[in-house]
């Protein structure tokens, strides 16, 4: 008995009590768990309450360059600029005459032009047909389709009431005339098809990825208690963030398509912060820990991962704010919010709902998934791999570079340019289908240009003759020019501005409507309006706007990733007290994120998968998705840098050879990375199911990125860096092996 106690190893020694501010506060939580969990609960409700009580409206788009400039001008006004709905006529019968000689056609326009302005609360405030004096540019010219343009007016209340009933005096004429058809698009009409959508996909991401994820958990945990844990804390999370949004939309601009990003971002870094927490609590009990015990390490090792990991991925998407442009800003501070939210519940109320819980977190386990589910065995696989890779640094290394480089190399050719509405959303959408049938003929008219005319004195500028010859000149050179700006033009009073609508050539982001966008800019309007003194004119919509957006993020790009590199590099240089490991950190962060460029490129603008992902493809990638991935991938790849490294260190400062810590530290993470990763890549893939190309291809690029991150970068790039470093990446060692939990960022 006493020869078994002699060679028995001795228990690995505790690490010190609470130094840090994250050690004391789960020290803290875990002594007073009722406390805990009554504060992030009132904490949350909190949240909750302000969302629905703090008065006031949303804060208004800060959009970029000229577009903004003219939407300042018009939001400047006492009155509302008219939404303008556009209604493509053509006969439904095959071989019919020329519209303008079809009586079918003939009649169902003078319906709809009677319907609109003859009922007693007249919709419409003004109306253009096809068949008046001015009604040549509306007659396409295969004289196949007419188009008919109406325009509603007054506030914000009024304009909805009174578009909706337009919109069913059309519904109602396209009835009566079943041999002709009408389709109808506009201002008003593709704005609530996106709307639209955004809800629909909200609602789609909220019923698949929540299921998902639970099942997931399940598989992992095999407790139906230890899967929900994670869960309910991250819903929480979620819950309390899109709250605080609605606080925050009355300072910022919070568009929507922030709440989806919250909602699948939220779910995929607070599962995983929360797993590393479980995974590494789980291990120590089964080490022999009490709870307490086994909570106080995981505050040292696990714990400090999701601070640091959090303030890195908080820190990341900062770089946003540096863009100046308010859709970035809203989709910074929401992403902050919600990591934040995750990361606090993890280190606060996740370990005392564990101490309350106890070994009771493992209770309703499902018996056919086996064995008890912990973190305590090494994985094989990933230790051969890992082992593999340090005898052959270079090897193994090199083949993982050349086959992101070979992932990468599309990403070449790369070409940011944003989705138009009839690209971004499928054509099964019955607005979508009118506005691209509408294109065919009359390029640019569902989504003209709006060039807004202004100027400081009191009196409205379309009261001025020299403004009124120099809009007839603007109209004369619009009609003289059938490449890019094609009619018909409208001019509408905003209290004392004038909004002028030209129709530009091309889908409305493509290559086609740009050119047509300088051509307006840089020549028609100098030459016309900008003949005229005293005034001043600026041009938005929606090519304007995804052409300054795009002018200010490539201009800015250089900042934000100049800034996301450094504060990166300076916080792991922190949490690893050396140089080495943030340079190899950064450069696999690159690589990887390199790779998933590439495939994004191969998969979207080059449309290979096209057919089983649901798109049309558009010759581009989002404008916006190139920054946006990085700022975010920086972030995110961390949170599995971070805990392979922290465990790799661990053994390292234990005593271990360079080598040898590579190996242990990368198998004994490996079922946490790769269950952390599987949940990540799942939330991420659920983008795919969403009818936006824009989240498409987020969801695509994340997922790919992810996967690379948690396979070839975690198994093979980043344990051949480590090894070819050997000692250099730690440092100096420390002669106790009471510092290893306290040691860098843990694990």
């Amino acid at each position: 008995m006493l020869r078994e106690r002699k060679s028995a190893a001795p228990p690995t020694p505790l690490p010190p009590p609470p130094r840090t501010l994250t050690e004391r506060t789960v020290d803290w939580s875990v002594r007073h768990p009722v406390r805990a969990i009554t504060g992030w609960l009132a904490l949350v409700g909190a949240a909750v309450l302000a969302g629905m009580l703090v008065p006031g409206g949303g804060a208004p788009a800060n959009d970029p360059g000229e577009a903004g400039t003219a939407r300042r001008a018009i939001e400047a006004q006492g009155s509302y600029e008219p939404v303008q709905e556009n209604v493509l006529v053509r006969s439904a019968v095959p071989d019919a005459p020329p519209a303008a000689d079809d009586p079918a056609v003939r009649a169902a326009v003078d319906d709809l032009l009677g319907t609109l302005t003859g009922t007693p609360d007249q919709p419409v405030s003004a109306v253009y047909s096809p068949f008046g004096p001015d009604g040549a540019d509306r007659v396409a010219t295969d004289g196949r389709a007419v188009l008919v343009t109406f325009e509603v007016n007054g506030d914000i209340d009024q304009r909805e009431a009174r578009w909706t009933a337009a919109t069913a005096a059309v519904a109602e004429v396209a009835a009566r005339h079943p041999d002709v058809r009408l389709a109808q698009a506009g201002d008003r009409s593709l704005t609530r098809a996106v709307d639209q959508g955004v809800k629909s996909d909200f609602a789609v991401a909220h019923h698949i990825s929540l299921p998902l994820t639970l099942v997931i958990l399940l598989a992992v945990f095999g407790s139906l208690v230890a899967a929900a844990v994670p869960l309910l804390l991250t819903l929480t999370a979620v819950v309390g963030t899109l709250s605080l949004l609605q606080v925050v939309d009355h300072w910022l601009p919070i568009n929507s398509v922030v709440a989806p990003m919250v909602l699948l971002i939220g779910m995929a870094v607070g599962v995983d912060y929360c797993l590393f927490y479980l995974r590494r609590q789980r291990e120590e009990r089964a080490a022999g820990r009490t709870v307490r015990e086994a909570l106080r390490i995981t505050a040292g090792t696990s714990g400090r991962v999701v601070v640091v990991s959090g303030l890195t991925v908080m820190l990341c998407l900062g770089g946003l704010l540096l863009t100046g442009i308010g859709a970035f800003t809203g989709a910074a501070v929401g992403t902050v919010l919600v990591v934040g939210a995750t990361m606090l519940a993890s280190v606060t109320a996740l370990p005392a709902v564990l101490a309350v819980l106890g070994d009771r977190v493992d209770r309703a386990r499902l018996p056919w998934l086996g064995r008890r589910r912990t973190a305590a065995r090494p994985s094989r696989f990933w230790s051969t791999v890992a082992t593999a890779v340090v005898r052959r640094p270079l090897v193994g290394g090199g083949l993982g570079v050349l086959l992101l480089a070979v992932l990468a190399a599309p990403a070449l050719h790369l070409h940011p340019q944003d989705a138009a509405v009839v690209d971004s959303l499928p054509r099964s959408v019955p607005t979508v289908d009118a506005a691209i049938r509408m294109h065919e003929e009359f390029p640019g008219a569902a989504t003209p240009a709006r060039v807004v005319v202004w100027s400081g004195a009191a009196d409205p500028v379309g009261d001025r003759p020299d403004v009124a010859e120099a809009l007839a000149a603007l109209r004369a050179r619009v009609a003289a020019d059938r490449a890019g700006l094609a009619g018909p033009v409208t001019v509408a009073e905003v209290d004392r501005a004038v909004v002028v609508r030209v129709p530009l050539a091309g889908t409305g982001t493509d290559p086609a409507s740009n050119r047509a966008l300088r051509q307006l800019r840089d020549e028609v309007l100098p030459a016309t309006l900008g003949q005229v003194d005293g005034i001043r004119y600026a041009v938005m919509g929606r090519t304007a706007f995804a052409y300054d957006f795009t002018e200010r993020m490539t201009g800015r790009a250089p900042l934000v990733v100049g800034a996301v590199l450094l504060l990166a590099f300076v916080l792991l240089a922190l949490t690893f007290r050396g140089l080495v490991v943030p340079l190899v950190s950064i450069a696999l962060n690159l690589l990887s994120l390199g790779a998933a460029y590439g495939v994004l490129t191969w998969a979207f603008q080059d449309g290979h998968l096209a057919g089983p992902l649901g798109f049309t493809p558009y010759g581009g990638v989002v404008g916006w998705l190139p920054l946006f991935m990085f700022v975010l991938l920086f972030g995110l790849s961390m949170d599995y840098h971070l805990f392979v490294l922290s465990r790799v260190r661990e053994r390292w400062a234990a005593g271990a050879a360079p080598r040898r810590a590579i190996v242990d530290g990368v198998a004994r993470s490996a079922g946490v990375v790769t269950s952390a990763a599987t949940i990540m890549v799942a939330v991420f893939a659920v983008f795919l199911t969403l009818s936006a190309v824009e989240y498409k291809m987020l969801g695509f690029g994340m997922a790919v990125a992810v996967f690379l991150d948690a396979t070839v970068v975690r198994g093979v790039l980043l344990p051949a860096a480590l090894a070819l470093c050997g000692e250099r990446a730690w440092g100096r060692r420390r002669p106790t092996t009471g510092e290893t939990v306290g040691a860098a960022a843990g694990s």
